[in-house]
Formats: structure tokens, C-alpha cells, sequence
């Protein structure tokens, strides 16, 4: 498996996910971490194997040194300044770079992951926004509807009642009328049966 580059880290893109509750592709991630864990193990050995290489060649160092000395050759083959260029600086001058950069890839690891959240908490704030707003207007519109309908209905009681009215003074008219109806009637039938008695 090659090794990640700190591009590779920072522009590295998943799958977005249908829903915030879904998340990203579980096994896009998955594989990615083991990538990242790959490269942070083989920058590792490599680290251990420089620091041990730097180790061997201090050794040697001193050894000459010490055989320059002992001999009386005069100075020896390396002066302490060339010595202390091979000390390790922060885990190994020669590691160290590797070192910055697994830490460099970390740091990026922890930045993208720590923009996944925000973008993740963002993404969740504007859905909620979203779904308040939404409640908000199914609610006015209900109310909307409902003062519609009640408005409607108060006219449609009003223009019953009305009807009710009209009906009711036309039965009183009529009873009236029929009354006064059936009484000329009677006051003719009265009048028709008294001069057939006279005559009888």
C-alpha cells in the first residue's frame, strides 16, 4: 500500500451521506483510516530504523575517535561538531522529518475530522432551521384556513338565518291571511243558511 501524502490527507473526499443520520460511507472511512494507520506504522518503522542507523553511526564516531586518540594520529577522523550533526534533534535529525510529517498528517487527520463535525453540526442547524420554518408556515396557513372556514361559516349562519326569518314572517303572513280566509268563508256560510231557514 502506498504511503498517504499530507495531500492526500487534506484533499481526501467521502461519499456525502443521504442523511444526517446515515453519516458518511462506513467503509470509505474504514478504509481510509487503515490507509492513514498504514502510513503513520510504515513512517514509524522507518523512524525506528533511521534512529537506530543514527545510533550505529555514533557509535562508530566515538570508536574512531577513541582508536584516533589512542594511536596518536592527532585529530580525530570526525571533531565534535560533525558528531553532534547526527544527534538526534526531536526523536533524530534524520527521523525528524518523518516525525513532522506523521505529526503534520495527524494534525491534518484531526482538521478534517474536526471540519466533517462543523460541517455535520451546520448541515443539522439548517435542516432544523429549515424544519422550523416549515412548521411555522403549515401552522400559519392552518390558522389561515381555519379563520377562512370560520369567516365562511359565519356567513353562510348569517344568511340561514335570514332564510329562517323570511320564512317564519311569510307563515305568520300566511297564517294571517288563511285566517282571515277561512273566516269570510264562515262569515258567507253564516249568512247563506239564515234566509233558507226563513223561507222553510
Amino acid at each position: 500500500m502506498a504511503l498517504l501524502t499530507e495531500s492526500d490527507v487534506l484533499n481526501a473526499r467521502f461519499k456525502a451521506p443521504s442523511s444526517i443520520e446515515e453519516g458518511y460511507d462506513l467503509d470509505q472511512v474504514d478504509f481510509f483510516l487503515d490507509e492513514v494507520a498504514e502510513t503513520i506504522a510504515q513512517l514509524t518503522a522507518q523512524k525506528a530504523e533511521l534512529e537506530n542507523e543514527l545510533k550505529k553511526a555514533q557509535a562508530r564516531i566515538a570508536e574512531l575517535e577513541n582508536s584516533g586518540a589512542a594511536t596518536g594520529r592527532g585529530e580525530a577522523p570526525f571533531s565534535a561538531a560533525t558528531t553532534a550533526s547526527f544527534a538526534p534533534v526531536g526523536g533524530g535529525a534524520a527521523g525528524g522529518g518523518d516525525t513532522n510529517a506523521v505529526a503534520g498528517m495527524l494534525a491534518l487527520a484531526q482538521q478534517l475530522h474536526d471540519k466533517y463535525i462543523s460541517d455535520g453540526k451546520a448541515e443539522a442547524d439548517r435542516i432544523l432551521a429549515e424544519a422550523n420554518a416549515e412548521s411555522q408556515r403549515i401552522i400559519a396557513e392552518a390558522e389561515e384556513q381555519h379563520n377562512r372556514t370560520l369567516t365562511q361559516l359565519e356567513q353562510e349562519r348569517g344568511l340561514l338565518e335570514r332564510k329562517i326569518s323570511e320564512l317564519r314572517d311569510f307563515e305568520r303572513d300566511y297564517r294571517t291571511r288563511l285566517k282571515s280566509y277561512l273566516e269570510s268563508l264562515l262569515a258567507d256560510v253564516e249568512s247563506g243558511s239564515t234566509p233558507s231557514s226563513d223561507q222553510r
